[in-house]
């Protein structure tokens, strides 16, 4: 049995979790293994022993998303991104027991989501945060009717115009990551009060007006998955390829967020003369 740590950028996929007809970073794991012969697709369903660390949501992407299943000792993370799409890299193994479960053995989750914004109140932040720290049931924060009982710690750092918010669990129920964020940018703008929060944390059910909408998933990263016990190894090549490719799409969407500023600062009347100083116009040209 092996594990492997895998990242991906999930704004193309829907979802971790196989489904039927729409791409799923499963499906390209799969496809992968079934490529290096590993496992015959046709013929089962998923590879012996298999199983994942979570279900990311669509959108969602990870750093540390953990598979693990019975495969060769020449199957390793270079091996599996020779067959991977290029977002999807795996980087890291290790060597498992017979009887280790990807989901059922993790014993912490954590992930992080960058919460664009620069006028929200950090203390008001972090006043919320502490609120829905701790153990409680998130009935109100998810969809799931089973396993809302949850011990959780949340974290919030100021970046810049960014808030990023590290919340950690055993596991999580479907979507609460997203709600939490939705709280918290709540309080933090003014819109939600704590005694709010304390409400979406008691026993009555709160929906419709009073209900929370899941933040969007783009911000939203598996930054981590704790195995006791379980001691990965980086592989050389695959690291080099992670980095080579989340690299270049970092380096895409800066060039992209320069496009779509310009477009911004010309609509909204700031002007750029070519050097460097910006005035604010009306958007017409001016006269020397």
């Amino acid at each position: 049995m092996r594990a492997f740590r895998v990242a991906y950028d999930g704004r193309p996929f829907h979802g971790f979790q196989r489904q039927p007809s729409v791409p799923t970073v499963e499906d390209a794991v799969f496809d992968a293994l079934d490529a290096l012969d590993v496992f015959d697709r046709g013929a089962r369903d998923r590879p012996r022993g298999y199983a994942a660390a979570g279900r990311t949501d669509a959108g969602v992407s990870a750093l540390a998303q953990t598979v693990a299943f019975e495969c060769p000792e020449w199957c390793s993370p270079r091996a599996l991104n020779g067959e991977l799409p290029g977002h999807v890299r795996a980087w890291a193994a290790a060597d498992a027991p017979g009887d280790f479960h990807a989901t059922h053995d993790a014993v912490r989750r954590e992930y992080v989501y960058d919460l664009y914004g620069p006028a929200l109140d950090d203390e008001r932040a972090a006043e919320a945060a502490a609120t829905l720290g701790g153990e409680h049931d998130f009935h109100n924060l998810t969809p799931d009717d089973r396993g809302t009982v949850r011990d959780v710690s949340i974290s919030i750092d100021r970046d810049g115009d960014f808030l990023s918010l590290r919340v950690a669990a055993g596991g999580f129920p479907r979507s609460l990551v997203r709600r939490l964020v939705s709280v918290i940018r709540g309080v933090a703008g003014g819109d939600r009060t704590v005694e709010n929060v304390r409400r979406l944390l008691g026993p009555e059910p709160l929906d419709g007006p009073d209900g929370v909408p899941a933040a969007p998933p783009g911000p939203l990263l598996l930054a981590d998955v704790d195995y006791p016990g379980l001691d990965f190894e980086r592989d050389p090549r695959g690291v080099e390829s992670a980095v080579e490719v989340f690299d270049a799409r970092r380096r895409d969407a800066l060039v992209r967020s320069r496009v779509t500023g310009r477009i911004v600062d010309a609509v909204g009347g700031v002007v750029d003369d070519g050097t460097g100083r910006r005035d604010e116009s009306d958007g017409r040209p001016r006269r020397q």
